[in-house]
């Protein structure tokens, strides 16, 4: 893990939602594909919401290059909150990985990683992170335990 030039991680991104009832499948339970709009949601949030509301750049130009998740429990209905807990273990030059727990305050019911690269979209290829980038995803860093 290339981490030595990064600031020390101040917390991990809590993203909370409501199941919607479209989320659920016939077998009563929250439908496998949906999982992955819950890490988009979080992720977005991460990278965009946080950002924006705390007067600073949101972070542009990603693309996802590796989605890998875990099912654990069945997600069922119900009206508390479920979260998406989200952080980064691993930065390089142009692309970093990103930890999540798709979780309540009892039990995680999935658990995934996404590998995201830093993409200049008028040149069409990948690209370095600015300094920028690289503090603000490195609030984020926690070391693999």
């Amino acid at each position: 893990m290339q981490q030595t030039d990064l600031p020390a991680a101040e917390y991990r991104h809590v993203y909370e939602f409501n199941i919607r009832f479209g989320d659920i499948d016939s077998q009563g339970h929250v439908n496998n594909v949906k999982f992955l709009g819950y890490l988009e949601d979080a992720r977005l949030e991460m990278l965009h919401g946080d950002p924006v509301r705390k007067g600073e750049q949101p972070v542009r130009g990603m693309v996802i290059s590796r989605h890998e998740i875990d099912y654990k429990l069945p997600l069922l209905p119900t009206v508390y909150p479920i979260r998406v807990e989200t952080w980064v273990t691993e930065v390089r030059a142009a692309s970093f990985k990103l930890a999540y727990e798709v979780r309540d305050d009892e039990n995680v019911y999935a658990t995934a990683t996404s590998t995201l690269v830093a993409f200049d979209v008028e040149a069409n290829r990948l690209r370095r992170f600015t300094p920028q980038e690289r503090e603000f995803i490195g609030r984020y860093v926690v070391p693999a335990e």
